[in-house]
């Protein structure tokens, strides 16, 4: 079983010094030290927000904006306490064109992240519902889809088919991983094909597409779900919305790519909070168990 994902964040401190005269400072014993990272300012709104309460309200500000999270954190957020059990930890790739840097730049992400790629899968509990889950990291590569990624997920997706289980995927992707070329592209293929499977067992998929997803992820498995959930905001297209403007030389609609967009035709069924997401889950997982039952018993 998981243990804990979180500990107490150690802030490092740093000396704030006053605008008074100099007389007035005082010896250094004197000078007050203040938190760093103590508040935190929104992107969207521009407000100022303490860092304790932002952690509390699931990264999302009041005005609505939603911070990037790492798949540890959606793993708290999602899955019932000490439930999650992961698969493929030591899952990583050998950088098959030896491109160059590639190697040292792994490590160094690897070191700098705690992770081995850019995905986490496993199993665990939603409202007491058993599912596989993949969490995509965008702190990893900005979450592209190499050879490993693609291998996890076609592991998770085959070990749900053979137990009869539910898959829900969390994207956040730039696309496919450059450093792997046409390897990494393959996985589209790979991973989609394993999807199929999954489906035609007849089997419930659910994706959840944050910001961002684009690129192949976008051209193959996160627009392969069932049903197809999203966050508010959340970049998802596949040429990112300056790559397009710049290719047809015209100013694109407000809100081109958004989440909200995307609702509005057709490819996203529904957008969903963050402190809301985990029962909306819960409730397609318990729809999807009853549906099972009635073909079965039926």
């Amino acid at each position: 079983m998981s243990r804990n994902l979180f500990k107490a964040k150690q802030y490092a401190t740093t000396k704030v010094y006053r605008s008074r005269p100099q007389e007035l400072r005082g010896s250094e014993e004197d000078k007050p030290n203040v938190p760093q990272g103590i508040m935190t300012k929104c992107p969207g709104c521009g407000k100022l927000i303490y860092t304790k309460l932002l952690i509390k309200s699931h990264k999302t500000c009041e005005c609505g904006y939603c911070f990037r999270v790492s798949a540890n954190e959606r793993l708290e957020m999602i899955l019932d306490e000490d439930t999650f059990v992961e698969m493929d930890h030591q899952l990583t790739t050998r950088d098959p064109l030896n491109f160059p840097g590639y190697a040292d730049k792994l490590v160094k992400t690897q070191t700098q992240t705690g992770l081995v790629d850019g995905l986490v899968t496993g199993r665990g509990l939603i409202c007491g519902y058993p599912t596989y889950i993949g969490v995509m990291d965008a702190s990893f590569f900005m979450g592209s889809m190499g050879t490993a990624i693609g291998e996890k997920l076609c592991r998770m997706y085959e070990k749900a088919t053979h137990e009869r289980l539910p898959v829900i995927v969390f994207t956040a992707s730039g696309g496919a991983r450059m450093q792997e070329g046409i390897f990494s592209l393959m996985q589209m293929a790979k991973v989609s094909a394993a999807v199929a499977k999954h489906s035609q067992a007849g089997l419930l998929y659910i994706t959840v597409l944050t910001d961002p997803t684009t690129g192949g992820v976008t051209a193959s498995f996160a627009m392969l779900g069932d049903i197809i959930l999203a966050e508010p905001g959340a970049l998802i297209g596949f040429a990112g919305p300056r790559v397009i403007e710049q290719t047809i030389g015209q100013k694109l609609p407000e809100g081109f790519q958004r989440a909200e967009f995307l609702l509005e035709h057709g490819f996203v069924d529904k957008i969903v909070t963050r402190d809301k997401l985990k029962n909306t889950l819960g409730s397609l997982l318990k729809l999807h168990k009853k549906h099972e039952y009635d073909v079965t018993y039926n």
